[in-house]
């Protein structure tokens, strides 16, 4: 367990980069596919040299914790307010950077904004994955506070997705990552799907989260399991796809980073997405010591560096913790580069794809 917040939020953040950048040159590969073109997981693929660079995962990781520190402690609805209108500026400004790999529906809530709706109106009707992805971040802050968690799940979601599904998934990724921050001890998937239960009344999300706690429960492996939920070839951006998948790698191996990342990776489909929320979970778990160290040393990022979010997460901490503490600034015109860069990487990888082994 993570000695302080601090240390939380920083496995929560570097968790995130380093899942998502590792999973990054799988995304979209079969498992099969997967397994020929990278027979192993030690190091980053995306970028020669074990080399690799993070995507929108882990750059709306850091927006939120960014709107996190600028909306401080203010009454419910007061919070939510605030928040929504601070995350929204962040979107409209993320997507002038020119970002590779939008979701759709993020990207219609994003035009949205921009031609004037309101962050409570903004959001399209999807159960796409996108609010999981950046959801941990909450849990391990406010998870003590479950009005203040269900409020903040609800802003990040509904600003770009509104069917419920998607907000019950980002629930249950922030709730997992809170527990995974305060626990000495691994929880029982019993003891997690009552948790759950607590918060969420709906029958088919209840329906599904049995299904994974009795999976694990048995030692069903992984893989197994997403065979049957429809996930045989990858897990999809659906989040009752990505979701259950996710939920079960952690139960699985709660204290063990290495293990879970690489396991949801080779469960194929959208690999950055679903290992950046694993390695969130775990990573506030394990703390930035819990993460291979390649895995971070080896992210060629700018100006969202490695040093950047360990800045950040040290504010988000003060923040957390009732001390005064501002956004941490970024230069724009770096991003933009930055983006250029990455849109090439991208290409390029996406070429080497089309190479053998088939």
């Amino acid at each position: 367990m993570p000695r302080s917040l601090q240390d939380a939020i920083t496995g929560c953040l570097l968790g995130t980069a380093a899942g998502d950048a590792l999973g990054l040159a799988c995304e979209g590969l079969s498992r099969r596919r997967q397994a020929k073109v990278f027979r192993t997981l030690d190091s980053h693929k995306l970028l020669p040299f074990g080399k690799g660079m993070t995507s929108d995962d882990t750059e709306h990781t850091c927006m939120l914790a960014q709107s996190l520190i600028a909306t401080g402690h203010g009454e419910r609805a007061t919070l939510e307010q605030q928040f929504s209108a601070n995350f929204a500026w962040r979107l409209r400004f993320w997507l002038l950077g020119l970002p590779a790999g939008i979701g759709f529906a993020t990207l219609r809530s994003i035009l949205k904004l921009w031609l004037g709706f309101p962050a409570r109106k903004s959001g399209v009707f999807s159960a796409g994955n996108g609010p999981a992805m950046r959801a941990a971040l909450i849990g391990v802050c406010h998870g003590s506070d479950p009005a203040r968690l269900r409020t903040l799940v609800r802003a990040t979601t509904r600003i770009t997705h509104t069917d419920p599904k998607a907000e019950y998934g980002a629930f249950a990724v922030a709730t997992a990552a809170h527990v995974a921050a305060t626990r000495e001890e691994d929880i029982t998937p019993d003891a997690f799907c009552a948790l759950l239960g607590q918060h969420i009344d709906d029958t088919e999300f209840a329906t599904l989260m049995r299904d994974v706690t009795d999976s694990v429960t048995r030692g069903e492996s992984a893989a197994s399991f997403a065979n049957r939920i429809g996930c045989a070839t990858g897990v999809s951006g659906y989040m009752y796809h990505t979701l259950p998948c996710a939920l079960h790698v952690w139960l699985t191996h709660q204290h063990d980073y290495r293990a879970a990342v690489t396991t949801m990776i080779r469960l194929g489909g959208d690999a950055d997405t679903t290992a950046a929320i694993v390695g969130a979970i775990v990573g506030a778990r394990v703390g930035k010591a819990g993460i291979p160290e390649n895995w971070i040393g080896n992210l060629v990022e700018w100006p969202r560096s490695v040093a950047w979010m360990e800045q950040l997460a040290a504010r988000l901490a003060e923040r957390a913790n009732g001390q005064p503490a501002k956004p941490l600034w970024i230069n724009p015109l770096a991003l933009l580069a930055r983006n250029a860069f990455f849109m090439i990487v991208v290409l390029l990888h996406g070429f080497r794809r089309l190479l053998p082994p088939y």
